[in-house]
């Protein structure tokens, strides 16, 4: 598992590169860049090897000193937030890469970190950044007075003397298990063919994605806060449960395109949808307080056209009277009727009430959403369903389904070979039919239709 890999955590003030060197890394744009500070909040892991040597590489949001001028309350609320999470990857790290600007020289928020670092019994490596020529490795010598040992030059955007830097980190990684096969390193997309269940939480901006993350995750994994947009990438964590692991995705909050105003957001809105379509399930969370509103059905609509397994959260429950209630239920089946097949849960993620109820929904999803389905027993009831109900007559001839088989799983797909097409209408009833025989209640179902030729 990736989780026994050794772990890196690249740190450092808000806009010194951070993100670049995670890309320059891992080999690909995976962590969000842009030239501005405070694009980067939450943690997000990803896999690197370098010499046959795997590890996985932690990005962070930018490091801050209490009481950073210029900030207002809520921006000073949220930088603490993300400064927590970067102390707590250092906390769980082996070795540790802290980022500094040549531009820019020794800062204040600089000195902090490095006090903290020292007090850090984890291996820090002070990587000076933005050095793109050999004239400016005369710079790098300044921030030897951080007191971590000698700085390494390196240009991330570039990739000068990267390879220095990842022979450095190497050196300082704890040794292998010689008895632990598992030290291949795998990226993003092979991360996910682990066999690990991946549920993706999506929902608009500020409906409480990542204070229900936290809470299946049980620890403060996402910065949560109650400005909206606060996630900006996609992270995800593995979950252990008592029916085996589950992996969360929390994402930022999707909203209209049209009211994407800056890069930073598209390319959030850009992972998002990723992750719905490598994902096996989706936590579709509404505001409660609000109502389901168009975005909602709009993001319903992308989740149920990736052939996603759903289940609709209903959050901020507790601040909706009785009446509201119902109104919130009616929304639901008649803006979200296409997933009427999927469980409405109504909870509150900040108090933690009936958030228990959503393993036992998602293992069901996750059982129907990999179920196998015997071609006898599938012919059975499509043959009950037709005498039961035969599909209406066309120019003088009645359609026949002559023949059915289910050629995947993940969602189930039925591919049915008919006598003529068949109409939208009786493919609903048959698809009704086949939930209610197989108990496909909570994952969505493909079905493929092909007409006998003459």
């Amino acid at each position: 598992m990736s989780a026994e890999l050794p772990v890196v955590a690249v740190v450092g003030r808000p806009n010194v590169g951070k993100s670049t060197l995670v890309n320059r890394i891992v080999g690909r744009r995976a962590a969000i860049v842009e030239e501005r500070p405070g694009v980067t909040r939450d943690r997000r892991e990803l896999s690197a090897e370098w010499t046959g040597r795997a590890f996985r590489i932690v990005d962070t949001g930018g490091w801050l000193a209490e009481g950073e001028a210029g900030l207002t309350g809520e921006e000073s609320a949220l930088a603490a937030k993300v400064s927590a999470q970067a102390a707590e990857a250092v906390r769980s790290a082996d070795v540790v890469l802290f980022v500094v600007d040549v531009m820019t020289g020794i800062t204040t928020e600089d000195a902090e970190v490095a006090k903290l670092l020292q007090q850090s019994a984890t291996p820090a490596i002070v990587v000076v950044n933005k050095v793109d020529d050999e004239r400016r490795e005369v710079d790098i010598w300044e921030f030897q007075g951080l007191g971590l040992g000698e700085p390494m030059p390196v240009s991330a955007i570039h990739g000068r003397l990267s390879g220095e830097l990842l022979d450095a980190i190497i050196t300082k990684l704890p040794e292998p298990d010689e008895n632990d096969d598992d030290w291949e390193a795998r990226d993003a997309a092979d991360a996910l063919d682990d066999g690990i269940f991946n549920i993706a939480i999506v929902g608009r901006p500020n409906v409480g994605k990542s204070t229900l993350f936290n809470r299946l995750v049980g620890e403060d994994r996402a910065v949560v806060h109650d400005m909206p947009g606060t996630t900006r990438d996609a992270i995800d964590t593995v979950v252990e449960t008592e029916d085996g692991p589950l992996r969360f995705v929390d994402t930022a909050g999707l909203r209209r395109k049209s009211r994407i105003d800056e890069p930073t957001e598209y390319y959030s809105l850009v992972r998002a949808l990723e992750a719905i379509d490598r994902a096996d399930a989706a936590l579709l969370v509404i505001d409660a307080s609000e109502g389901v509103t168009h975005q909602d059905q709009r993001l319903a609509e992308r989740i149920d056209a990736a052939g996603t397994a759903v289940t609709i959260i209903c959050n901020k429950w507790d601040l909706v009277d009785a009446e509201d209630r119902e109104k919130v239920r009616r929304d639901v089946a008649d803006m979200l009727g296409f997933l009427n097949y999927a469980p409405m849960i109504p909870i509150s993620a900040l108090s933690g009430r009936r958030v228990h109820q959503l393993l036992p929904a998602l293992r069901e999803a996750e059982a129907a959403y990999h179920q196998r389905i015997p071609t006898a027993k599938l012919n059975r009831v499509i043959r009950d369903a037709q005498n039961a109900h035969p599909a209406p007559v066309v120019k003088k001839h009645r359609p026949r389904i002559l023949y059915a088989t289910q050629g995947a799983t993940d969602p189930p797909t039925f591919t049915l070979f008919a006598s003529r097409p068949l109409s939208a209408q009786y493919l609903r009833y048959i698809e009704r039919k086949l939930r209610e025989s197989f108990d496909l209640g909570p994952t969505p179902i493909k079905l493929r239709v092909r007409p006998r030729t003459s």
